[in-house]
């Protein structure tokens, strides 16, 4: 395989994890960043913790490193719902062992960079790409977009800088690009809750807290040091909104309202609201990611998702496993064959995923609180223990197996079909546990639709 000298646009999770792919297959990489080292700089307070899967472990683990990145994780089996006036009650994710993982963006991002580093990748922060010669796999960097830049020369350019990628920015130009964004009404603010004065948690720690109130809700996951990282999810405008909460005043008397059992969680409530930025949730699609065999969009600067199903950094990383196969398979030659090979294995998943991430936003804040969505996964997960050849939910199936997004939507919106005949049983509520109710899945199952039930 000819060693190639590349450059990544982005130090972030998807550049520093493609650093270390690529020199292990002895490829000199350079990596730019507009920002400075984040092993450097305090934490900006929009971050959303890591919901670390399958996917992702899989790619960590291929390249060796996945030991070590567990050592900062934390299990979640499940989410624990928080629903004013009822009792706490847990959603177990999958089968007994089953788990997604609570990572720290911010501490993720430090070591990978470190590891990164160590493998033998070169990384210039503080170095912004204003221009990318695409035909000539050029970049220019300058401190000022009017002032003097600096070109570099490579074979080929990885854009992993992130949903406003500079490289997807130049891509855009060319003739027959698609792309699209679509901001989602709703916003986020990262908000705490510290450890104990012992450093154990405030809550169960193996849980992804939800307190889901309908348009809006609140989730907490647990960091390694006892403290929990908090994201408010919340419309823009209007009733129950960022707009509509000015002054401390109306925070306090918002969070009586609505999590009045977090107050004494959280002392930092009112500095934490105050200072820290209201993001913006973005879905962003494009096709081609690639140009020639010069230039390939890999992560967020692809396909940028909401991050209601935890899998943004899952998907990221599984572009970076099957990208490398690929390379494998083709032994290192005819780049443009690679890319255009990964751009058409992953783009049908990427859609797939980022509709589920939508969907899962409504599940999250208004369904996980319904009787009936319980009952109804309550129904699910009895059969698919009865029959797991039959029925693996589509949580399970996104979240605890390789098998692609798009397929996992296919049979995700079959099932869902079949359970809205289940679920329109006479008594259902009485039965749901019958053989009747088995045997009707069981019918339907039997029914052809398009594509296999597996």
């Amino acid at each position: 395989m000819q060693p190639k000298n590349i450059a990544i646009v982005g130090s972030g999770l998807a550049g520093s994890l493609l650093a270390i792919y690529l020199r292990k297959r002895n490829h000199k990489v350079t990596v730019f960043d507009r920002r400075p080292d984040i092993r450097q700089v305090k934490f900006s307070g929009r971050s959303i913790n890591l919901a670390m899967s399958v996917r992702g472990w899989k790619a960590l683990d291929t390249v060796g490193i996945g030991e070590e990145i567990r050592k900062l994780a934390i299990p979640m089996d499940k989410r624990t719902m928080h629903v004013n006036d009822q009792p706490i009650y847990h959603q177990y994710y999958g089968k007994e062992g089953e788990a997604i993982y609570s990572i720290s963006r911010g501490v993720l991002n430090r070591k990978m960079i470190s590891l990164a580093e160590e493998s033998g990748a070169v990384f210039r922060f503080n170095e912004k790409v204003w221009d990318v010669n695409l035909p000539e796999a050029k970049i220019y960097t300058g401190e000022t977009e009017k002032g003097e830049w600096k070109e570099y020369q490579y074979d080929l350019i990885f854009g992993c800088d992130g949903a406003f990628s500079r490289v997807r920015h130049k891509m855009q130009r060319r003739s027959r690009f698609d792309y699209s964004q679509d901001f989602l009404d709703a916003g986020y603010k990262e908000l705490g809750i510290p450890a104990n004065e012992d450093g154990t948690h405030k809550l169960d720690k193996n849980s992804l807290h939800i307190w889901p109130r309908g348009k809006f809700m609140l989730i907490a996951l647990p960091n390694l040091d006892g403290s929990f990282t908090c994201t408010l999810f919340m419309p823009h405008e209007g009733e129950n909104s960022f707009e509509s909460l000015k002054t401390d005043k109306e925070v306090k008397e918002f969070w009586q309202k609505y999590f009045p059992d977090t107050i004494d969680l959280m002392p930092t409530l009112l500095k934490d609201f105050n200072n820290n930025p209201t993001s913006a949730l973005v879905t962003m699609k494009c096709y081609p990611w690639s140009y020639w065999d010069k230039v390939v969009l890999v992560g967020d600067s692809a396909h940028a998702i909401v991050p209601f199903y935890g899998q943004g950094i899952n998907a990221g990383f599984e572009d970076i496993s099957v990208l490398d196969q690929i390379i494998e398979d083709h032994n290192g030659e005819n780049w443009q064959e690679i890319f255009e090979e990964y751009q058409e294995a992953r783009k049908p998943s990427a859609d797939a995923i980022a509709e589920l991430s939508y969907r899962n936003f409504m599940e999250m804040s208004s369904k996980t609180a319904d009787s009936n969505f319980l009952l109804r996964k309550k129904i699910e997960k009895r059969f698919s223990e009865n029959h797991p050849d039959k029925w693996v939910p589509l949580y399970s199936r996104v979240t605890f197996t390789n098998r692609p997004y798009a397929e996992a939507l296919a049979i995700g919106d079959q099932q869902a079909a079949i359970m809205d005949e289940v679920m329109n049983i006479d008594n259902i509520e009485e039965k749901w546990d019958s053989d009747e109710v088995e045997q009707k899945i069981l019918d339907l199952l039997d029914i052809p639709v398009s594509g296999a039930m597996k």
